[in-house]
């Protein structure tokens, strides 16, 4: 993996480590990739992590962004930095009260008001988290590999019958997960009453697909960012040059 023109960047998350570069024309770009995955182009510029922290060796610690560095108002100190570094981001681009949807191995809601200031949200088990856990926790259910980001249609294109009720096992896994995921994005949604949803994490566009043609008429804006906790931490450790930005930028 070669380096951009302007620096690399790390979240490490619960399940997978995510990179970013900065491309010639300014824009970033992401992947997925074990502990090195950058290449040799040396230490990111930055990193965060909400899994195990990396070998101090390689990734220098007075280079992490812990939840203190990020300037979203009233954060406790058990919240997560990813989510901390989502807030902030959908905010400070949005200017407005937001609701952040990160469809990750967990599921969390981060909802932010008008003035940028944290009011909560919801976690639970997200898409491969509660496959996996309904095969480790059974006897008979089946392990299922699922593809990332999964397909728009998933399992149900071929499935025969009413795809909402599908004969085979692993369809039915697939798909009840999938539709309990979508009803509790959809009524987190309407009760969060902010303007805005944004969409973010490894199976963001999965749900974006399937809730935005139902949210957005019921007067709701709706956006998918999936590099948005690496776009806040590129801003808040950018490359050499470049201004960081202040904590109510």
């Amino acid at each position: 993996m070669t380096c951009g023109a302007g620096g690399r960047w790390l979240l490490v998350g619960n399940s997978r480590w995510h990179w970013a570069e900065r491309l010639h024309d300014g824009r970033l770009r992401g992947w997925d990739g074990e502990p090195g995955g950058g290449g040799d182009a040396g230490p990111p510029l930055a990193w965060a992590s909400v899994g195990r922290c990396p070998d101090p060796q390689i990734y220098p610690p007075e280079r992490e962004v812990g939840l203190a560095d990020v300037p979203l108002l009233g954060c406790p100190p058990w919240l997560g930095v990813d989510r901390a570094l989502g807030g902030w981001g959908a905010w400070r681009e949005l200017r407005s009260a937001v609701l952040v949807v990160d469809a990750g191995t967990v599921l969390s809601f981060t909802r932010v008001d008008q003035g940028g200031t944290f009011r909560g949200g919801r976690l639970q088990a997200g898409l491969r988290l509660q496959l996996e856990a309904m095969a480790q926790g059974t006897t008979l259910l089946p392990r299922i590999p699922c593809p990332s980001p999964p397909p728009a249609t998933g399992v149900e294109e071929v499935e025969p019958g009413d795809p909402g009720w599908p004969l085979a096992t692993a369809a039915a896994m697939r798909v009840g997960v999938e539709r309990g995921l979508v009803a509790a994005i959809r009524e987190a949604a309407r009760e969060a009453a902010s303007p805005w949803v944004v969409f973010t994490g490894g199976d963001s566009t999965l749900f974006h697909q399937r809730l935005a043609p139902e949210l957005e008429p019921l007067g709701l804006s709706v956006a998918h960012k999936p590099l948005l906790c690496l776009e806040s931490l590129a801003l808040l450790r950018p490359a050499p040059g470049a201004d960081p930005v202040g904590r109510r930028a």
